[in-house]
């Protein structure tokens, strides 16, 4: 079997997020599959998104690779603030290359990042133009972070992600727009359904029963989504 190169890699995820720019594709796979290459390229410990349905809803974590980044990004939502959100509200990204020395004002995410044994973290906007709709965000075991060309290259990831969410027509009606992050959000919770109930019949972890389901649905060419609510609603047993 021949082993893809980084940069075969690199085109390769770019080209499954082009994919995304016709009519069809599904937002929680997009995003998934977002958090899953990054994971692989930069070799992220954990990697994970927080996204906004509307300029006045919550921050809601709506894909991670694993419960490690899902447990801090939700540490920081609830605090209401952390490099995550920040990232979200300036839409710029913010770099901690050591998160023991993280800023003063984020003490409550330091002390949970820390107790998880991430060392850096690097966030960056999912963005088009004016439009900011969430953040990307990459935890490490070791110190450091992104360098300066991966980190280009993970905004561009990134700004290919959120022109595959919203899409020119999107930005022209809003109510398009919120529609479909409004799904995402939606959806995750529906996931989060479904890995409980694999988890509980299958008597494993969350992080298993989700790799289950991604595993299901990829072999049948299925919607996560859709396998989730047929696991919730008892009409699919994995």
């Amino acid at each position: 079997m021949v082993t893809k190169t980084r940069e075969g890699q690199l085109v390769e995820t770019f080209v499954t997020l082009a994919d995304t720019l016709v009519v069809g594709y599904d937002i929680v796979d997009l995003l998934h599959t977002l958090v899953d290459k990054c994971a692989l390229l930069f070799e992220a410990s954990a990697v994970g998104i927080i996204l906004s349905a509307g300029e006045n809803d919550e921050l809601e974590v709506v894909a991670s690779t694993n419960e490690r980044s899902r447990l801090v990004e939700i540490l920081q939502l609830r605090a209401g603030n952390g490099p995550c959100v920040e990232c979200y509200t300036t839409g710029r990204p913010v770099a901690i290359p050591d998160l023991d020395v993280v800023a003063p004002q984020w003490p409550r995410f330091r002390a949970g990042a820390l107790e998880l044994g991430f060392k850096s973290m690097h966030s960056v906007p999912l963005r088009l133009r004016q439009t900011t709709i969430g953040s990307l965000n990459l935890f490490w075991d070791r110190l450091g972070g992104l360098g300066a060309d991966d980190l280009l290259t993970v905004q561009a990831l990134a700004d290919t992600a959120t022109i595959g969410i919203l899409q020119e027509r999107a930005l022209r009606e809003s109510g398009v727009v919120r529609a479909q992050l409004q799904h995402a959000l939606n959806s995750r919770v529906l996931i989060e359904q479904a890995k409980g109930v694999v988890a509980y019949t299958r008597n494993s972890n969350m992080e298993e029963a989700f790799d289950v389901l991604r595993s299901y649905a990829r072999d049948k060419g299925l919607p996560l989504v859709e396998v989730a609510e047929s696991v919730v609603n008892r009409r699919l047993s994995l």
